[in-house]
């Protein structure tokens, strides 16, 4: 059961890559991201309420809050903008990076060992990260242009290499906050009810979104579609999505749970192929196995032994 669980979980996680590419376009970043936090608030607070953990959010408001904003509006809003350019499956390859993130910030902030092969992780992670941006922003071609002359115009390199950049550095700005966000909560929020810390944090999004929502809503309502996307970001990609993983956490642990990281790239590449035809480039599965096996090596969960 916890194994169906757990590739439930991925495939909604991975579907909301998906979504956010269907809504993205004409919600914008800010808008589809409030609709985000803000519809997953309305499902998660009546179970709050009905389970007697508003105490527990009332007592810690404030570092929720910060959580709210660092593992949720923030991220949103930088992987909403990263899907109008990048595809499902890419995006949620540069997700995959958070436990290297979070390992790093561990590291330097409170003070975790990180033996050898935790930190040769760490470099092949990025690696990876580096082998992906590179590919996707076609860097080669343009500096080729560049310096042979071939370019129509001498800054238009420049300027490209800007626009496939953003998206990915979005992504990677996300994945950084979801790694501090997770050492912030182990630091100041150990023994929190997970439903307070989850409901909380949405609806401090919420609040957080709200004004700026406002001034950055669509001229024009949009369509059937966009608004499905997120209602399904909301409700099953956020609010049901939170109510699994914190189930997998109680029965099985953190680090069963976690593992759900390695599942989702696979499956928001599989949604975006059969809903939108996304191509699946064989860079795109060697950066994947790269990162991939990085985190594994610098989260620990494969420590190859010593001959």
């Amino acid at each position: 059961m916890d194994h169906v669980e757990l590739g439930c979980l991925a495939a909604i996680w991975g579907a909301s890559f998906l979504f956010m590419r269907l809504g993205a376009a004409e919600f914008g970043a800010m808008a589809l991201s409030f609709l985000r936090v803000a519809g997953a608030s309305l499902l998660l607070l009546p179970l709050l309420l009905m389970r007697g953990e508003w105490p527990a959010l009332r007592a810690k408001a404030g570092p929720i809050a910060l959580v709210g904003l660092t593992n949720s509006a923030l991220p949103f809003i930088c992987f909403a903008y990263a899907a109008q350019s990048l595809n499902a499956g890419l995006s949620a390859i540069f997700n995959a990076t958070t436990p290297l993130w979070g390992a790093a910030i561990a590291a330097l902030w409170l003070g975790d060992r990180l033996a050898r092969p935790r930190v040769i992780g760490l470099a092949i992670g990025f690696l990876g990260v580096l082998w992906l941006a590179w590919d996707h922003a076609h860097l080669t071609e343009l500096i080729s242009a560049h310096w042979t002359g071939t370019a129509s115009d001498p800054a238009s390199p420049a300027l490209d290499v800007f626009a496939f950049l953003a998206p990915i550095a979005a992504c990677l700005a996300a994945a950084l906050m979801y790694g501090f966000s997770a050492n912030f909560t182990r630091r100041h929020l150990a023994g929190v009810a997970p439903m307070a810390l989850a409901t909380g944090s949405q609806l401090g999004s919420a609040l957080l979104l709200a004004l700026p929502a406002a001034g950055h809503w669509p001229a024009h309502n949009p369509g059937a579609t966009p608004w499905a996307a997120a209602l399904a970001l909301a409700l099953l990609c956020t609010g049901v999505a939170y109510i699994l993983y914190f189930r997998l956490i109680s029965r099985v642990g953190p680090t069963y749970a976690m593992s759900v990281t390695y599942l989702v790239p696979a499956f928001a590449a599989f949604w975006g192929w059969l809903v939108l035809g996304e191509a699946i480039s064989l860079a795109m599965l060697l950066g994947c196995a790269i990162i991939l096996l990085g985190t594994a090596l610098a989260t620990g969960v494969w420590a190859p032994r010593r001959a």
